[in-house]
């Protein structure tokens, strides 16, 4: 998701990862190449290259790749029109910003093979009911990893526990206002999603009372930083927490019982789309359960097509932290699409607590 930050805007033509301009993206709409094109927006890793070249490979489409690290400066190109994107990743409250600023076009479900392989409890969710403009792509969780060298496994379960004394200097924080603050919000049983001044005040004063703990707050190297032994424990996105996990055995990902965020990153198709042969196509090759099992094993996070779980490795789709049992998804919010002013409201108290940190 947002979930896969780069430090700057790469973009990449996947053949041989050769860079080009928007211009030249543009210019591929203007030479005659018809509908074998795909111009593809996407956050930074977030597809198993050898996908790509395999469906160049099955149809002759090209796909260009072109990447984004935020859903807001995506959303700005989008809007912009510069660029003729066919399909593109937004997270869930992107979406919803998206269909009221008219920049998406619905899905001719006609064309579609492969619905009926979605886990139905991700599918016709509030930000776009009946999935009229989105196929969900990959989804997630916010949790807690932690480090079984310096904390007793099992023993961290729930958000309140991280102000605990024993863990002064040990604890790293993605950087990421919503996140940071939706925790905290969570951790005094409020919604992640609230407009309370009082409530949102209250979470702010709990995360700098939470500062002795604090040991950084970071971006994508927060990963590096887990794997290497550095701190005891993270808040950071389960996805990121594979990849943790992946390069440490000692590392653990718990999402607590209590609330956190449950998080969709969908494909669909923006207001800029011109090719509908090669949209179609990708769509379908995508939710063919061998492929989606490929990307999700090559991206870490997990996958909604339930066909293509059950192709993952058993520990891969009966580990509750990754695919959550029914009571854990009852207590877990979708990000709503907040009013700007709301917004920078929780911009502004997130600043002022890494400032006091």
């Amino acid at each position: 998701m947002k979930r896969l930050m780069t430090l700057a805007i790469l973009i990449l033509a996947t053949c041989g990862l050769l860079g080009f301009s928007a211009n030249r993206l543009l210019a591929s709409d203007n030479t005659g190449g018809g509908d074998n094109v795909l111009n593809l927006y996407n956050w930074g890793d977030y597809i198993d290259p050898a996908l790509i070249t395999k469906f160049q490979k099955q149809t002759g489409i090209h796909v260009n790749v072109e990447t984004f690290d935020s859903n807001e400066a995506m959303f700005t190109k989008i809007k912009q029109g510069g660029t003729s994107y066919d399909l593109t990743v937004p997270s869930d409250y992107m979406i919803e910003k998206l269909r009221a600023a008219h920049l998406l076009k619905p899905l001719d479900k006609s064309r579609l093979t492969g619905l009926n392989n979605f886990d139905p409890r991700l599918m016709n969710l509030d930000f776009d009911p009946d999935n009229r403009y989105s196929i969900p792509y990959f989804w997630g969780t916010l949790g807690i990893v932690y480090n079984d060298k310096m904390v007793k496994p099992g023993s961290l379960q729930h958000w309140n526990q991280l102000w605990s004394p024993k863990y002064r200097n040990q604890i790293m924080l993605v950087d990421s206002a919503r996140d940071i603050m939706g925790f905290a919000l969570a951790s005094n049983g409020d919604s992640m999603n609230t407009t309370s001044s009082a409530q949102l005040l209250a979470a702010k004063n709990k995360l700098n009372r939470l500062s002795p703990n604090v040991k950084a707050v970071v971006a994508d190297e927060i990963k590096m930083y887990m794997a290497e032994n550095e701190a005891a424990i993270a808040v950071d996105w389960s996805g990121e927490a594979a990849e943790m996990m992946a390069n440490n055995s000692h590392l653990h990902y718990v999402v607590p019982t209590e609330g956190s965020n449950l998080w969709f990153d969908n494909l669909v198709i923006p207001k800029t789309a011109k090719h509908y042969k090669a949209i179609y196509a990708f769509l379908n090759f995508m939710m063919q359960p061998k492929n989606a099992a490929q990307n999700a094993t090559y991206v870490g996070y997990a996958t909604p097509n339930k066909k293509a779980q059950d192709l993952l490795p058993k520990s891969v789709r009966s580990d509750p932290q990754f695919y959550p049992n029914d009571q854990t998804m009852a207590h877990l919010q979708i990000y709503k699409n907040l009013s700007p002013v709301m917004v920078g409201k929780y911009n502004d108290l997130y600043l002022e607590f890494k400032m006091h940190h």
